[in-house]
Order: structure tokens, then sequence, then C-alpha cells
């Protein structure tokens, strides 16, 4: 015989409550008493009581539904971040809405319109390339929508914000290179408008001044279309090559500028670490299969698209206006291989 599904009335009944006491109990309404919430939530975990989501949502004219605004969802970074937002997403019942904008201000303008359009009960944001006026997202955050920023983010609107590590990855691979013995070392970044690639030059430039080295801008590469285009890394490797002193090392910002770079450089008859050593921010899940195994600044994009989640669904739920808002820093990792090692190593 299937097992009866436990109701609110039913919890009400068995502890002597009124059913909208137990309603705001499971809630967690700051209305309710603790110990009242307590013995509530207990006895609702004991029982196995399963909220009714699609009650909720048309009594609370909520869609369960969160909208998601990244660049590109086979990107490997961002797969690991849709990964961590969907472990979330399904254990408080929400359903996740995608949307790639393609390094593209315009495709992102209409995304974040369409994920308005839709009733979603918040938005994950993290902006395209080309994005440098964010009107499109003061409007929905303006008329109520929840938003918290995630990798490449803005301090033009007032709300969460979760970012890897950026600066202190960058140093840590500038530094790794300089201890190898390389002495001019160039960095392929994404747009010089996203904050994750300001965060980066800061930590490149930091661990150069620290061995007294000042920046050379001639070694600084942007890709304006934030690694979309092949085209924009080759120039970049080509400009740095034909340097009166090229570059000994590379920092490449992503996964797809590191691919592209390596490619490259191969293409051209550049020997991999020999000639050209590279060290570069990438989520891949087997660097080590590149020849040679890249050297690699790992992020935490799981954790980083979980905390995301985690936030927004508190701003979603949370009874009280929020007015603190959190810039969550997550620790990168300096991972070693051979692509940044000297020939004698």
């Amino acid at each position: 015989m299937k097992k009866a599904v436990i109701t609110i009335k039913d919890i009400a009944d068995a502890l002597g409550l009124s059913s909208s006491t137990v309603s705001r109990a499971l809630q967690d309404s700051y209305k309710i008493s603790a110990p009242v919430r307590k013995r509530v939530n207990e006895y609702a975990k004991l029982h196995n009581y399963r909220p009714n989501l699609m009650a909720q949502s048309l009594k609370n004219r909520k869609s369960r539904c969160i909208g998601v605004s990244l660049s590109s969802i086979p990107n490997n970074f961002f797969a690991e971040v849709i990964s961590g937002i969907e472990s979330v997403a399904y254990e408080k019942g929400y359903k996740i809405i995608l949307t790639q904008n393609f390094e593209s201000y315009e495709r992102e303008v209409t995304n974040i319109e369409h994920l308005s359009w839709y009733a979603a009960d918040g938005l994950l944001v993290s902006l395209s390339a080309e994005t440098t006026d964010l009107t499109h997202i003061k409007k929905v955050h303006q008329n109520g929508m929840p938003i918290v920023f995630f990798d490449r983010v803005s301090n033009q609107i007032k709300t969460h914000k979760v970012v890897a590590d950026n600066k202190g990855g960058a140093y840590k691979a500038t530094a790794h290179l300089l201890e190898q013995g390389f002495k001019n070392i160039a960095i392929v970044s994404t747009s010089k408008e996203l904050s994750m690639a300001i965060e980066r030059f800061e930590g490149y430039e930091a661990a150069l001044a620290e061995k007294g080295i000042e920046t050379d801008e001639a070694y600084i590469k942007y890709c304006p279309h934030g690694e979309m285009l092949i085209e924009e890394v080759e120039i970049a490797i080509r400009e740095l090559l034909e340097m009166a002193i090229p570059p000994d090392a590379i920092i490449t910002a992503s996964d797809r500028i590191s691919i592209n770079t390596i490619s490259i450089l191969k293409k051209l008859g550049i020997r991999i670490p020999d000639q050209m050593a590279i060290a570069g921010f990438s989520n891949f899940s087997s660097p080590e299969i590149i020849e040679p195994a890249l050297t690699t600044i790992k992020q935490p994009a799981f954790e980083m698209g979980k905390k995301a989640i985690e936030l927004l669904i508190h701003l979603i739920e949370s009874k009280r206006p929020v007015s603190r808002f959190e810039k969550i820093v997550l620790p990168t990792e300096l991972q070693i291989r051979k692509s940044s090692l000297p020939p004698s190593n």
C-alpha cells in the first residue's frame, strides 16, 4: 500500500498548532519562535514531509525558476559552474533556464529581457566580454528582480558577488614562472573591461614588481571578444613573437585561450616549454593529456555556482529586505606540470 503523504494540516493536528503557524515555521519565518520552528521542522523531517511546490508557486506567484546568463555552456569553466548551480537548484526545488551570450552585449540584453518576461524568480549573471553598459540589468533589478553576479561581476549594482581569487591565481602563476628562471613573461587575457581580467593583471603585475621587474605593456595582450575568435589569439601570439625581445613564457587567461595558444605555437614550430613556457587559467578535467601537460590555475567553478545560487535563493526567499551584501572570493590552486618547467627539469 502506498504510504500517505503528510500535509501541513497533519503536522498542525499532531503538534496542536494552527496550519498557518506550521506553514510559517517551515518557511523559517521570524514571526514564529525558534523553539516552535525547531519542533515543527523536526516533526516534518521525521515524517518525511515534502512541500507541494506547485501549490506554493500558485499561491506566492513564484515560478520557482532561476535564470542564468553566461558566456558559453561548452566552456569547461562554465560547465562546472552550471553543475554547481544545478546541484542546489534540484535540492531546493528550483528549475534553471540557461542562456548564452557568446560574448555579445546585444545578445546578453535580449537574454536578460527574455528571462524577466518569463517571470524568473531571480537571475545569476556573468557578464559578456562586450558589456560596459549595465542599463538592461539595472532596469530589471530596480523592478524587484533579485540578482547575484558570478565570475564576471560589476560594482554598478549593489548585490552579492561570487568570484575566484583571480589576483592571487595570476600572482602564483607569475611567481612560479619567475622561479623557474623565465624573465620575459607575457599575459594573453580576455576583454580588458572584464573584472576578472583586471584582477588577473593586478596579480601578474604584483609578482613582477616583487622581483623589481617593471611591467612592459607590450607583453600584455587582450582579446576584445573574450576568446571567442581564434584569430584574435593568433594575432596576439604573432605580435609577441615578432617583438625584438619576445617573451619566454605566457600566462593564458582561459581554457580556450590556453588551447588556442598551444595550437598556434605548435603550428609555428615553437617548442613548449623549451622555447615558450605556458601556464593557464583552466578547468580542463584532464590537463595532463595535453602535450606537454599544461600547468593550470584551477578555479573552484563548481563551488562558485553552488555558492552563487545559495545566495540568490536566500534573496528570493527572504521575508525581510536584504541590505547587506557579500563579495565571496574563492581560492584558486596552482597545479604545476611540464608546460611551465624549463628543459633542464
